[in-house]
């Protein structure tokens, strides 16, 4: 902008300066609209030809007025030009070094790929939880968005291997592949599969066909928005106390409880414990909703004598402080 500020300042004295001379010449001398031109021309450009009429001493005056302001005008738009593209351009490589950087310290973070609708969401979420993201977009329209909210970011294509390394995948925790092709999400779940054998892949399908692909590239989730969405939409008919108190208490900052996953470490106390034995409830004050067991398997009517294994992984829901005592008896020792 304000580049933009002293250009528009440079074309109003090249617009007034060429006013200037061409009005003058004809007042002065009394010269023709195109010989009026002509001589202007010739005097800001400093080319030196023969005048087109012999002047008087005010026309000579005048010339020389508009010849000193004409190369003065000229070296001011020249200093800032060559100011705007210097400052532009260190501006830029300061901006490159910065985010490499950041993106060489980044660790155990989630690379999203596509920072449309769904991805810009994403995006949001996980820094409302302070979780380190990463954003490869190929577009160039949303980078100015994604600079403001101050996401690390790289501009590119998330299906190329050195895009991909570049975003850190190889220390990444997670992916999340919400660009709008189909094909293109597979393809980046196999690269991201072969580059990092542990990542946890998350990827969005909008063919139902396309689903089945995105497992066999080695997704561990595949989501379709369409049908996410759908259900939503009915379960907020059907049961609109139910959709609000499970907005409130997975999206909403303000709510005091909220529903969390805690992992069971090997040898916490949690680990070889009874449902009944832990006493989660009376102890933390969180509730467990479920369990999900390492086979994948999820429980969700515990019983009391259900035991506690390394690996499981609480649905729990509780305040913040009943969450984090239930997190410390989930730890390993």
């Amino acid at each position: 902008m304000h580049h933009r500020h002293h250009v528009f300042i440079i074309t109003l004295l090249l617009v007034a300066l060429w006013l200037f001379g061409i009005s003058g010449y004809m007042l002065i001398e009394g010269w023709p609209f195109l010989d009026a031109l002509y001589m202007t021309a010739i005097t800001l450009s400093t080319v030196g030809y023969t005048e087109v009429h012999p002047m008087s001493e005010t026309g000579r005056i005048f010339t020389i007025v508009l010849l000193i302001y004409g190369v003065s005008t000229f070296f001011y738009a020249v200093g800032v030009i060559t100011n705007a593209f210097f400052e532009g351009h260190l501006k830029g490589l300061w901006e490159v070094k910065r985010m490499n950087k950041t993106l060489d310290r980044l660790n155990n973070h989630y690379i999203i790929c596509g920072y449309g609708r769904i991805g810009s969401t994403i995006a949001k979420v996980f820094k409302e939880k302070q979780i380190p993201v990463v954003i490869v977009e190929k577009n160039s329209e949303p980078l100015e968005e994604i600079k403001k909210a101050g996401y690390p970011y790289i501009q590119g294509d998330a299906t190329k291997d050195e895009v991909l390394l570049k975003a850190g995948v190889k220390r990444a925790r997670g992916i999340i592949c919400v660009l709008r092709s189909d094909a293109d999400n597979v393809y980046i779940t196999l690269t991201a599969r072969a580059l990092n054998p542990g990542l946890m892949i998350e990827t969005r399908a909008s063919d139902h066909d396309s689903e089945r692909k995105m497992i066999q590239a080695g997704a561990n989730h595949v989501i379709s928005p369409y049908e996410v969405g759908a259900r939503r939409m009915a379960l907020a008919v059907l049961q609109p106390t139910v959709t609000e108190f499970l907005d409130l208490a997975v999206h909403s900052a303000d709510f005091n409880l909220s529903v969390e996953q805690i992992e069971v470490a090997p040898g916490s106390e949690l680990d070889g414990a009874s449902l009944r034995d832990a006493a989660i409830r009376a102890r933390t004050g969180s509730t467990v909703l479920a369990v999900q067991q390492p086979s994948d398997r999820m429980i969700l009517a515990l019983g009391p004598e259900y035991i506690f294994s390394s690996g499981d992984i609480i649905v729990a829901l509780g305040s913040p402080e009943s969450l984090i005592k239930l997190r410390n008896m989930a730890k390993g020792r």
